[in-house]
């Protein structure tokens, strides 16, 4: 039983024409649990079934523990989903009607993070799930190379949103499987949430103070010490941008694709619709579209709006 389904990859003219390169989508937005989570998440909830598991626990901003819950209700499995305070009612709203336990708890995911593990460890079959720290969640992720190898060319670049590095470390898995390891990848965050992009400057694990960033979904203090282990033989290139790029970003590819994702999508796309110099002389750029859960437009006008303010502050 496979919690995940095949999706399609297929070239964006409007995002390629006005830059003048071919920019081919990797449309995880369309699996049924909402994002690619599901493709890792699934993988660890069916070997934690099997070992016995009876209840899933998950701290979680929105689509890991979305995608928790969802494999819970497939599997008949309890899930109890731990989000910061900062998570969207919409998505504790759409994890409540998967029939998921939701807790709020603390200020950030990290806070959350220490709840969902001594939850885990007072109680007897209950296991917890880290939404980017684990080999078997990185090898579910790495399945969607499997299906890309067999739906477009090699590209010269691909192009992703990196929290905590979970979906890299996936992507590099499948892409050495299939010998593809050599194409560039560029990991994007933003100004407030960069621990990637900072590890990479400073050539070793950086853990950040604080997170600024409204982007809670990729708003990792520190990333997987996998990513590091990877930079030695792959070509790992950070991008930053703003908040407000990537509210923008989505509102635009809400217009080109009639497709909603969130700001964590957003901040890959804005790399590719900003024509960033980061992309280099690649002609050819595969974007993952990695999904996005409990975002609606006028959720996503309302983020915007908060995001030009808090520029305009920052100026």
């Amino acid at each position: 039983m496979s919690l995940s389904n095949l999706t399609p990859v297929f070239e964006s003219i409007p995002m390629g024409y006005p830059i003048g390169k071919k920019v081919l989508l990797k449309m995880e937005c369309f699996q049924e649990a909402g994002s690619f989570k599901i493709r890792g998440v699934g993988k660890v909830c069916e070997l934690l079934k099997r070992q016995g598991c009876q209840r899933y626990v998950c701290p979680s901003g929105g689509n890991a523990g979305f995608a928790v819950a969802w494999a819970g209700r497939k599997l008949g499995v309890r899930s109890t989903i731990v989000m910061p305070e900062g998570a969207s009612i919409e998505a504790q709203d759409a994890i409540r009607m998967l029939d998921g336990e939701v807790i709020v708890h603390g200020e950030t995911w990290y806070q959350s993070n220490d709840l969902a593990m001594e939850i885990a460890s007072q109680e007897m079959f209950t296991e917890y799930i880290s939404p980017y720290e684990n080999p078997v969640l990185w090898t579910g992720y790495s399945t969607m190379v499997d299906e890309i190898v067999n739906q477009c060319e090699k590209p010269d670049a691909i192009v992703l949103s990196i929290g905590g590095g979970g979906l890299m470390c996936g992507l590099i898995e499948g892409l050495d499987r299939h010998h593809w390891g050599d194409i560039p990848i560029i990991g994007c965050g933003t100004f407030g949430a960069n621990a990637f992009a900072a590890s990479m400057e400073a050539d070793k694990l950086i853990r950040l103070d604080r997170v600024t960033s409204m982007v809670t979904c990729i708003s990792a203090e520190v990333i997987t010490e996998k990513v590091m282990e990877y930079r030695r033989n792959h070509h790992l290139i950070p991008y930053l941008t703003t908040d407000y790029a990537a509210m923008c970003a989505c509102e635009r590819f809400l217009d080109d694709h009639r497709v909603l994702v969130d700001p964590a999508c957003g901040v890959a796309l804005s790399a590719v619709y900003s024509n960033s110099s980061i992309l280099g002389d690649a002609q050819s750029i595969l974007v993952i579209v990695c999904g996005g859960v409990g975002v609606k437009r006028e959720k996503l006008e309302i983020w915007k709006r908060q995001a030009a303010a808090n520029l305009e502050k920052e100026m």
